[in-house]
């Protein structure tokens, strides 16, 4: 039997991507309180987030088309979300208001690429799980890199409908790095 190193490397990202998945879930949050939302895409599906980011890029810009090119290049995409606009609940000021009950409150408005005002300290637990799922992917030698574009572009498709916040992870096994010395 003879079984291709390619075709086994994509697997194998794939098996990686799951791995990077549970890091997120596993990641600690604040007060115990899990609003993070994962979500691996392949195939046609990573494609489209590659051809939203084109279109996004006639309003936004050519680091679109850029980052779109990455997208296209790479084995699969890991999402991470931020699901909904909860607080949580200690009345810290960083969200732009004087209590957690005034950012409640408050009328959410989106931007270019995401929809706020989100809870600072949510928003460090979605850091803390970015850190984790990359971490994962590094220790596994999957070439990865953070991007907010294409998941500005998940959120246009309404991949994860319930984060206003989604950043990405293009993952791939090549010989060189293709997310970096663009």
């Amino acid at each position: 039997m003879r079984i291709s190193g390619s075709d086994e490397e994509n697997k194998s990202v794939i098996d990686v991507a799951r791995l990077m998945l549970l890091a997120a879930r596993t990641a600690p949050k604040a007060g115990g309180k899990d609003d993070i939302e994962t979500m691996i895409l392949t195939g046609d599906d990573k494609d489209d987030i590659a051809k939203e980011m084109r279109k996004m890029a006639e309003v936004y810009g050519d680091m679109f088309v850029r980052d779109a090119i990455n997208v296209e290049q790479a084995s699969a995409l890991m999402l991470i979300g931020l699901k909904g606009f909860k607080s949580v609940g200690v009345n810290c000021g960083a969200c732009g208001y004087e209590t957690c009950a005034d950012f409640t409150d408050a009328d959410q408005k989106h931007g270019a690429a995401f929809t706020g005002p989100i809870c600072v300290i949510k928003a460090l637990d979605l850091g803390i799980a970015l850190g984790s799922a990359v971490k994962t992917a590094q220790i596994h030698n999957v070439d990865n890199r953070v991007f907010y574009r294409s998941g500005a572009a998940a959120i246009n498709l309404k991949v994860m409908p319930d984060c206003p916040i989604i950043l990405c992870i293009p993952l791939s096994a090549t010989g060189k790095n293709v997310f970096f010395d663009r």
